[in-house]
C-alpha cells in the first residue's frame, strides 16, 4: 500500500474513533521504524492527538516520514565551566539544559560541538588563551539528555596533549556517541559522519581553522579546513549523499560578521555542493543567508559555555533545526540563554530581542552593510594586533613568539591583518 493511501485510512479512522487512531498510527510506524526514532513519532503524535479537532495534519505528517524525513538539530559550543561544572559532574541533565531537552526530544538527531577535552589528566599544553577540560560526567550528561553526536574538530580538544584527546574519545566510545572532525592523521581525519534514515543520507563534514589542534600527515589531531582540498571533500560527499552539512569552527572571535575571505569560502562551499554551512567559535550570534539555494550561518553562539565574566552576548546562542529530506529542507532558529548554573529556551521577551537583531544584521548581508561592521570591529582591535608585531621584536620570551606565531598560522587572525593593513598592501588607491 502507498503512504498516501496510509494516511488516508489512518484519517478516515481516527475520526471515526480516536482510540483505534493510535493502534493504527502505530502499525504504520511500524512499516516505517526505519525512517524515524520511535520517541520523535510517540512525542509529535500526541502533541497532535489532543490539540487537533481533525486529523489531516497527522495524516500529512506520517505520510511525509514516509518519505524518509530526517530532523536534525545542531548546536553550538559547549564547554563545562566553573559556573556550570557542578550539573556536569553530578550528571545533572535537566540541571544543565532545563527546557532545552524537550527541543531534544523532538529530533532525530542532535549534534553539540564538543569545544574541550573530557579528562582528568591535569597537564596542560603551552598555548595563548585557555585550556579548557571537562569533567568525567560531562559526556554521560549530554546522553542523558538527549544528545548523541559530538564535534571534535576546534581549537581546544587538544588542550590536555594527546592523554586529554585519547581519554575523551575513550568516554565518547563507553557511552556510543558518534563523533567526527579528527584522526590519526590528516587523511584519516577526513573521514565524514554518515546519517542515514532508509534510504536517505545526509553527510556530515566537521573542520576547524588552523589553531593548536589540526592534523598534519604524520600528526594526529582536526579536521582542518583546506581551500581546495575541503571543496573536494564536499563535492564527494555530495555524489555519496542526499544533503550534506558543513559544521566550520572559525570565524573572528566576538563579531557578528564574517570576513570577506570566509563568506567567500562559504559560498564557494555552497557551490561545491553543501546544502548547509553552520560556523561556530565566534562566541556570539551572528548572520544567516540563503546562496545557491544553501544555509549559511556566520556564527551560531555559544551552546553551553557559562561564564559570568562575559556579557550577555556571550550567553546567548542559536540552535538550528534542519528537518529535511530528497526535495527540500527547513530551517529553524531556537534562542538559548544561561539560566544559572544551566541554559534554558530564551525566554518571550529575550528570545524577541535575539530574533529581531539577527534579523537586522541578516539584511546587513543582503545590502553590503556587513562589509563596514566588519572593517570597524578591526579597526578597534588594530592596537591590540599592533601590539603583538612590535612586543615579539622587542621581547626575546617564547610566549611572545609564540602568540605571533599564533596570529599568522589561523585564518581569522589573518583575516584581520589583512583589513587592518588593507591601505598599506593597496598603495594603488592612495
Amino acid at each position: 500500500m502507498a503512504v498516501s493511501e496510509h494516511a488516508f485510512i489512518i484519517q478516515r479512522q481516527g475520526i471515526e474513533c480516536q482510540y483505534n487512531f493510535k493502534n493504527i498510527c502505530k502499525n504504520i510506524d511500524r512499516v516505517y521504524k526505519t525512517c524515524y526514532n520511535e520517541h520523535v513519532f510517540e512525542k509529535r503524535f500526541d502533541d497532535c492527538l489532543w490539540a487537533a479537532p481533525n486529523f489531516s495534519h497527522i495524516a500529512l505528517y506520517i505520510k511525509r516520514r514516509g518519505e524518509c524525513v530526517m530532523d536534525l538539530l545542531i548546536c553550538g559550543d559547549l564547554c563545562p565551566t566553573d559556573e556550570s561544572k557542578e550539573c556536569f559532574e553530578n550528571e545533572d541533565a535537566r540541571g544543565a539544559f532545563g527546557s532545552v531537552i524537550e527541543e531534544f526530544k523532538k529530533s532525530d538527531t542532535v549534534i553539540v560541538n564538543l569545544e574541550c577535552a573530557v579528562t582528568e589528566h591535569k597537564q596542560g599544553i603551552r598555548k595563548y588563551g585557555p585550556c579548557l577540560k571537562g569533567p568525567k560526567g560531562t559526556v554521560k550528561t549530554l546522553k542523558n539528555a538527549g544528545v548523541d553526536t559530538c564535534m571534535l574538530s576546534n581549537n581546544h580538544i587538544f588542550d590536555f596533549g594527546k592523554k586529554g584527546f585519547y581519554d575523551t574519545l575513550k568516554i565518547l566510545d563507553e557511552n556510543k556517541m558518534r563523533y567526527t572532525g579528527v584522526g590519526e592523521n590528516y587523511e584519516k581525519s577526513r573521514n565524514d559522519l554518515m546519517l542515514k534514515d532508509g534510504d536517505f543520507s545526509v553527510s556530515v563534514i566537521n573542520v576547524c581553522e588552523h589553531e593548536y589542534s589540526y592534523a598534519t600527515c604524520n600528526r594526529v589531531g582536526t579536521r582542518p579546513f583546506d581551500e581546495f582540498q575541503t571543496m573536494e571533500d564536499i563535492r564527494k560527499a555530495k555524489a555519496l549523499s542526499d544533503y550534506v552539512i558543513v559544521i566550520y569552527h572559525g570565524g573572528k572571535e566576538f563579531c557578528r560578521y564574517p570576513s570577506p575571505r570566509l563568506m567567500k569560502a562559504c559560498r564557494e562551499m555552497a557551490l561545491c555542493g553543501a546544502d548547509a554551512v553552520f560556523c561556530q567559535h565566534s562566541h556570539i550570534i551572528g548572520c544567516y543567508e540563503k546562496f545557491n539555494n544553501a544555509h549559511i550561518l556566520y556564527g551560531q553562539g555559544n551552546f553551553h559555555f557559562i561564564e559570568s565574566t562575559h556579557d550577555e552576548s556571550f550567553l546567548e546562542g542559536l540552535m538550528v533545526r534542519l528537518t529535511v529530506d530528497k526535495n527540500k529542507s527547513d530551517i529553524e532558529f531556537i534562542p538559548v540563554a544561561a539560566n544559572g548554573k544551566g541554559i534554558d529556551l530564551a525566554g518571550s521577551e529575550r528570545k524577541n530581542k535575539i530574533l529581531n537583531e539577527f534579523k537586522t544584521r541578516n539584511e546587513y548581508i543582503k545590502s553590503g552593510e556587513w562589509e563596514k561592521h566588519w572593517h570597524d570591529f578591526c579597526m578597534e582591535n588594530a592596537e591590540r594586533y599592533k601590539s603583538v608585531l612590535c612586543d615579539h621584536k622587542i621581547d626575546d620570551c617564547m610566549d611572545s613568539f609564540q602568540l605571533f606565531a599564533h596570529y599568522l598560522d589561523c585564518e581569522a587572525h589573518t583575516d584581520v591583518w589583512r583589513e587592518i593593513f588593507k591601505t598599506w598592501n593597496h598603495t594603488n588607491e592612495m
